[in-house]
């Protein structure tokens, strides 16, 4: 037995420690936009590229990732991936101009999000014991840091402002690249390929076809937020049009696109995702205004609300793993998507009726079937997935992830336009119904499918 299964722990707490960091990382900015508006003299929507650009490098960058993964081993792509973030806290928090702060966000979104796909690889690879537990357990762990990020944000920044967040990093990476070093597995020798292999592999114009398709798509999204930018439209679908066909015609595709058709299962776990991504980011981002503008409750209290969203997924993510583990996926992917539509059905009926606290424990059941959801799809993924595409399809869910968090902020935009009240919050709840049902019959048919069907 290798001497890293003895301490299974350890193994996890290695990946898990680098995967933190793409959400703790998503999450801290937020607090410190103003202070960066401030010192570089910029207006909001500038300084607010900091948080879009990491989004949409991290959305394209995870697919590509997983990609390199599994050609040159996920070891050396968990490792490269700290460098990255290393490179980002060492240089950010001195960048003398807002173009280079911006560059160092891209490696930093870009390293961060090049390590999750490698994590989740190996946890495929050398976990088969209690997979969903550990799964379970990754998914409390970014839970945490993307509930926690905030808070951590603000108290680094009243201690040493905005350059904090970076400089934070540092002590982490250390520890990150200390496990990753001693405590992951060494990758295989057969993933030792010679740089014109790899790059052969990588089908480099699939990839720069796939990644303008989904900038432009993600640009586009973002867009209705302010003023429809339909040139964005018209290149995503351009792209992404030229992206199918060259993966349909070339040897060695970058994303076998041939997969989803013979994969049905797959592809039904990543339109799953992004409802249930949908679903989460609309309550996640939409319930602060609305407790403080609609209701006019304090920043405190509205706070306090909201731990029954993002508590419920730290409390209830290792139970869902090892409910994985007994039962398999199917039973926990439709009891999650049961909660989802009867706390949606019990919040529109009851949302006039009762009062906050009773409102916000009706939320907390929406929350718990985003959780089992986040956990459950997760191992449906990995169990749909044939071992040698699993980093693609890691990095591929996750953009799944981001898409379904844009979808949410335009329809928050569309459903709430300038101001929040209790009439469009009941229109928002419509929506989570329509999301609801339609999560529900996708899951319905994700279990129907034959396993001998999925093509993994």
């Amino acid at each position: 037995m290798k001497d890293w299964r003895k301490s299974r722990g350890l193994f996890l707490t290695a990946v898990s420690a680098g995967a933190m960091l793409n959400p703790l990382n998503s999450s801290m900015i937020a607090l410190a936009i103003h202070n960066i508006q401030k010192d570089f003299g910029l207006s909001y929507v500038t300084v607010s590229w900091l948080i879009s650009s990491f989004y949409l490098a991290s959305a394209v960058t995870q697919p590509i990732a997983g990609k390199l993964g599994d050609l040159i081993g996920r070891r050396k792509m968990f490792l490269c991936g700290l460098l990255l973030v290393a490179i980002s806290a060492i240089g950010a928090p001195f960048a003398p101009a807002f173009a280079l702060l911006l560059i160092m966000r891209l490696f930093q979104a870009v390293g961060s999000g090049s390590i999750y796909p490698a994590g989740i690889g190996m946890i495929r690879d050398h976990i088969q014991e209690r997979q969903g537990a550990a799964l379970g357990f990754l998914a409390l762990v970014m839970s945490t840091m993307a509930a926690l990020g905030p808070t951590i944000g603000g108290v680094l920044i009243a201690w040493g402002d905005w350059p904090a967040i970076f400089l934070v990093n540092i002590p982490v990476l250390f520890v990150c690249f200390l496990l990753g070093w001693f405590v992951l597995p060494k990758d295989e020798m057969r993933k030792k390929l010679p740089l014109s292999d790899v790059i052969q592999k990588m089908d480099v114009l699939g990839i720069l076809f796939f990644s303008i398709g989904v900038i432009g798509l993600l640009l586009f999204l973002l867009s209705f937020k302010t003023k429809v930018d339909y040139v964005s439209g018209v290149i995503a679908v351009i792209f992404i049009l030229l992206f199918c066909w060259h993966e349909w015609k070339t040897k060695v595709p970058f994303i076998d696109i041939r997969l989803f058709r013979k994969n049905p299962k797959l592809s039904l776990v990543f339109m799953q995702y992004i409802v249930v991504n949908f679903i989460y980011y609309g309550l996640f981002f939409g319930l602060p205004s609305y407790f403080q503008d609609g209701l006019n409750l304090s920043v405190g209290y509205s706070g306090l609300l909201m731990l029954f969203v993002t508590g419920t997924g730290i409390i209830t993510a290792p139970l869902i793993g090892r409910w994985i583990d007994k039962v398999g996926v199917h039973l926990p992917i439709f009891t999650g998507n049961l909660l989802i539509v009867i706390g949606s059905v019990l919040l529109w009926i009851f949302f006039h009726h009762v009062p906050v606290i009773v409102m916000a424990i009706i939320i907390s059941l929406i929350s718990a079937g985003c959780s089992f959801g986040n956990v459950t799809l997760q191992s449906a993924m990995l169990q749909a997935s044939p071992a040698s595409v699993v980093g693609v399809s890691t990095g591929l869910f996750q953009m799944c992830r981001h898409i379904g968090s844009i979808l949410s902020a335009v329809s928050l935009g569309l459903v709430f336009g300038s101001h929040f009240d209790p009439e469009h919050f009941t229109t928002l709840i419509l929506v989570f119904i329509v999301a609801g049902v339609i999560i529900l019959l996708l899951g319905i048919r994700h279990s129907r499918i034959k396993p001998d069907s999925a093509g993994a």
